[in-house]
């Protein structure tokens, strides 16, 4: 079996990168939804995937999340990872990506999205590079660029940082040894 990441054409795709967004639920965790007794909501983070996105801001990408949820695990969670924005409680999902390429001057093909349900469909098709968990829902697998061999929070979206990373020539030495942070130009 082939890997889908070794597509010469996904990764010209990952060259014209300049910001990767993703969902939460289903994306950087499993899905599943646990509340305390009092209403508050828990999740479960793979600090593996966290690890992707660091090393995405440290090499100078913007990095973003796109989440219809409103809780304060996320807020902590972007703020840990030095997520560069944080749309949270956002419904319209196209909206938030027509915000960002304002804000940072990017076009929609110098944008990676990662998402798995039907609020991420309207990026999916927009965006340059896209990609779904194993375990995201049919029509979100068809229409991504690529499906991660991961499902979400197991590690989906440490392979596709690591997919923009190796696509850009940046390896983990080069990002521990930059002082600036700014690899990608």
């Amino acid at each position: 079996m082939t890997n889908q990441f070794d597509d010469l054409n996904l990764k010209l795709k990952a060259k014209k990168i300049k910001l990767v967004a993703f969902d939460v639920d289903g994306v950087m965790t499993d899905g599943s939804l646990t509340f305390l007794e009092d209403g508050r909501e828990i999740k479960t983070y793979n600090a593996h995937d966290g690890q992707g996105v660091v090393m995405l801001n440290k090499a100078g990408f913007k990095t973003a999340i796109i989440t219809a949820r409103d809780n304060g695990t996320v807020e902590h969670r972007a703020k840990v990872l030095g997520i560069t924005k944080l749309f949270k409680g956002q419904k319209n999902k196209l909206k938030a990506l027509d915000e960002l390429c304002a804000e940072f001057n990017v076009k929609y093909d110098e944008v990676a999205y990662m998402g798995d349900d039907f609020p991420d469909l309207c990026v999916i098709e927009k965006v340059g590079l896209s990609c779904a968990p194993n375990d995201a829902i049919e029509e979100i697998k068809l229409a991504a660029s690529v499906v991660s061999s991961f499902g979400g929070g197991k590690g989906a979206v440490r392979e596709f940082c690591d997919f923009i990373l190796k696509s850009n020539n940046i390896t983990w030495f080069d990002i521990v040894q930059n002082p600036a942070d700014t690899l990608k130009q």
